[in-house]
C-alpha cells in the first residue's frame, strides 16, 4: 500500500505530510511511558521485525499480491499505540529513503494511512474486541488478528479517498476496488498478526505487555529478523501489491514513473545492480540493522529520566 510519488496531489500531500509529522510528534511525546517499561530494544526489534516482514509479499488472488502493515502487531507488541506509531513511521521514512519503497512526496499520506491509521485502528478494536470476548488474555491473538485485518481495509480506503481527492482516479471506480483487493491482504494482515502472537504468548510472553518487564534474550528475535530479511525475502511473490494492481487495472500506473522523486542509493527496490538474490539478502539484513538503530536510538532519546 506503499504510495509513489505522481498518485497524490501537491495538496493531500501537503495535508496529510503535516497531519503525520503532527501525529510523530506527539508520538514522541506519548510513548516514553511506554519505553520505560518495555526498553529501547523491544522497540528497536519490533521496527526491523515491521521491515524484514513486510518485504514478504504473499499472493493473494488473480495475479495480486500482499504484504504485512503491521501496525495492529506493533502496538500491541509494544503496549502503545503511540510506540506503534513511530515503529511504523519509522520503517516508511526508511524504506523511502534507502530503497526507493513509497514515494517521497507520499510519504505524509503514507505515514497517515499506515502508522496512524492502521495503528490506531487495530489497537481500539483490538481492545473493544477484548472486551468483547471476555477480557481473556489467550484472546488476544484472535482478537489482535481481526483489528489487524479490519485496520488494513480502513487504511486502504483512506487510501482511495486520497486518490480521489487528487483526482487521480474516480471515486466510484477506485474505493471499491482498494476496498475490495485489501478485504484479501486483510485475511493475510489477521492471519499473520494472530499467529506471531499466538507464538509469543506461547514462547516469549515477555515481549508483551504484562507479563515479565525485562527483555532477555537476543539471540532468537535477531537471527529470526535476519533470516526472513535475507533468506525469506528471496521467495516474496513478484506479483505487483494491491495498490499496484488497482492503478493498473484503472489506468494510472504510469503516473508513478512521470513523477518520481529518488534519493541516490545503491539499495532502490531493495537489490544491489549486478548482484541478484545475493543483493537482495544483503539489501533486506541492511535494512534490518538500520530500522533496528534508528529505532533503538529514538527509544534512547525519548525515554525519561527515570527509565
Amino acid at each position: 500500500m506503499h504510495i509513489p510519488d505522481g498518485f497524490v496531489s501537491l495538496p493531500v500531500a501537503a495535508v496529510t505530510g503535516v497531519a503525520s509529522v503532527a501525529a510523530v510528534g506527539i508520538a514522541l511525546g506519548r510513548s516514553q511511558d511506554a519505553f520505560g517499561v518495555r526498553r529501547a530494544p523491544v522497540l528497536g526489534l519490533t521496527t526491523a521485525f515491521i521491515f524484514a516482514a513486510q518485504m514478504i509479499n504473499f499472493p493473494v488472488a488473480g495475479g495480486t499480491s500482499g504484504h504485512l502493515l503491521g501496525g495492529t502487531l506493533a502496538a500491541i507488541v509494544l503496549g502503545s499505540p503511540w510506540a506503534g506509531t513511530l515503529c511504523i513511521a519509522t520503517v516508511l521514512i526508511i524504506q523511502a529513503v534507502l530503497f526507493a519503497d513509497g514515494g517521497i512526496t507520499a510519504l505524509g499520506a503514507n505515514i497517515f494511512n499506515m502508522a496512524v491509521i492502521g495503528v490506531w485502528v487495530g489497537w481500539s478494536l483490538t481492545h473493544t474486541l477484548q472486551r468483547l470476548f471476555g477480557g481473556s488474555r489467550g484472546r488476544l491473538p484472535l482478537a489482535a488478528g481481526i483489528a489487524a485485518g479490519v485496520s488494513v481495509v480502513v487504511a486502504a480506503v483512506a487510501c482511495a479517498i486520497e486518490l480521489a481527492l487528487s483526482g487521480t482516479a474516480p471515486p466510484l471506480l477506485v474505493l471499491p476496488a482498494m476496498t475490495g483487493v485489501h478485504i484479501l491482504i486483510g485475511v493475510g494482515e489477521g492471519l499473520i498478526t494472530g499467529g506471531v502472537l499466538a507464538y509469543l504468548a506461547t514462547v516469549r510472553p515477555d515481549l508483551l505487555p504484562g507479563a515479565q518487564q525485562q527483555f532477555k534474550g537476543w539471540v532468537v528475535p535477531v537471527v529470526s529478523i535476519l533470516l526472513i530479511s535475507g533468506l525469506l525475502s528471496l521467495v516474496a511473490s513478484a506479483w505487483p501489491d494491491g495498490l499496484e494492481r488497482v492503478a493498473e487495472d484503472l489506468g494510472f500506473i504510469s503516473l508513478a514513473e512521470q513523477v518520481r522523486v529518488t534519493v541516490p542509493t545503491p539499495l532502490a527496490d531493495y537489490g544491489i545492480e549486478g548482484l541478484g538474490p545475493v543483493g537482495t539478502s544483503i539489501a533486506g539484513i541492511f535494512g534490518s540493522i538500520v530500522c533496528f538503530g534508528v529505532a533503538f536510538g529514538i527509544a534512547k532519546v525519548v525515554k525519561p529520566n527515570n527509565a
